[in-house]
This record gives C-alpha cells, structure tokens and sequence, in this order.
C-alpha cells in the first residue's frame, strides 16, 4: 500500500497579469501554505541588476536554488505553492522539472496548475494600476509577442488542473483549484 504524500508542492502556471498572484495567496490561505511567488524569486536581482545580463542571471539562480535547499528541509506536512509564467521553451522546461524535483524530494505531491484567461481581459489585467511598482510586466507588447511566440507550459505533475480564469473572480479561481487538488487524482 503506498502512503498519501503528507504535503503539497503547487506550482500555479500562467501568462503575465492573469491573476497567479492573487489566486496562489487565496489558495495558499486555503491550503495552509507557505506562498513564493515569482516576484519573491526574482525582484531581488532584478533591484540590483539589469535582466539578461550575468550578473542578474547568476544571482536569480543563486536565491531560487536557496530558497529550493531551505524548502527542501521544511517539514513534510507543510505545504507550498509557487506561481510562474513558464511558456513551452528548454529553458522553462528545465526550471519546471526544478519543481518537480523539489516535490520529489520532500516526498509532497506535486500538482500542476496552468491558469490561463482571453486575450483583451489579459491585456486588461496587465495594465492595472500597481504592477509597475511590484515590479511586474506591464507592456503590452511583450505579453503579445509571448502569445504569440509561446504555448504556456503544461507541465507532468502527480495532478494537472488547467483552469480559465476570465471570468472568475480569484477566490473563486481558488476555490475551483482547491477542490480540484482535493478530489481524486486522474493521471
């Protein structure tokens, strides 16, 4: 008999101003878990260093890979949830089997959730007031050119919940993806 996984690794997947923020702190309170979220990951290299260049590089692998060796050593029952903009690329392919490592190694199941919403609310979302100032993607054309150029990455996890947020508020996105990861497991 295999015995249930005691927590939750969460790793909530969307395009820029889709709500993952917002959504992962509702389901986090839900779940009783510890919340790191993108910004958490990357704001700090950022505040010090332009993006692409190596320095920012090396330092945003240095804090996740910290921050993935202190979760790793958290007790079993706690649970965690994580937000990404992952799109279908090497580079991201790899970041997501970071996750799933990391899942793995705390014994916790690993749920994948791809959260996604149409285009016109997307571009509404990204552009309200209080993104730039969390350091967030506002541009519109950079988000274009991603959909454009990308699929999200729906990534292999003991659980995958694809859900469209257009229309739902984010506690009720929470609450669809709570209940979602509380039922049974269809692999």
């Amino acid at each position: 008999m295999t015995q249930e996984p005691a927590g939750l690794v969460v790793h909530i997947n969307g395009w820029p101003g889709t709500g993952k923020l917002t959504i992962a702190r509702h389901l986090a309170e839900r779940l009783g878990a510890r919340l790191a979220d993108n910004h958490t990951l990357i704001n700090p290299a950022e505040a010090l260093f332009s993006r692409g260049t190596p320095l920012y590089r090396s330092l945003r692998a240095a804090i996740r890979e910290s921050v993935f060796e202190h979760i790793a050593k958290a007790p079993a029952e706690q649970s965690f949830v994580f937000t990404d903009a992952l799109s279908d690329d090497a580079a991201d392919n790899r970041a997501f089997e970071d996750y799933a490592a990391l899942a793995q190694r705390r014994g916790a199941r690993f749920v994948a959730v791809v959260i996604d919403c149409g285009l016109e609310e997307n571009l509404k979302r990204l552009t309200r007031a209080g993104r730039a100032k969390q350091h967030k993607l506002t541009d519109p054309e950079v988000l274009l050119g991603l959909r454009r150029a990308h699929r999200l990455l729906r990534g292999k996890g003991d659980q995958l919940v694809e859900i469209d947020v257009t229309v739902l508020g984010a506690d009720e996105a929470a609450e669809a993806i709570a209940a979602a990861i509380a039922g049974p497991v269809v692999r």
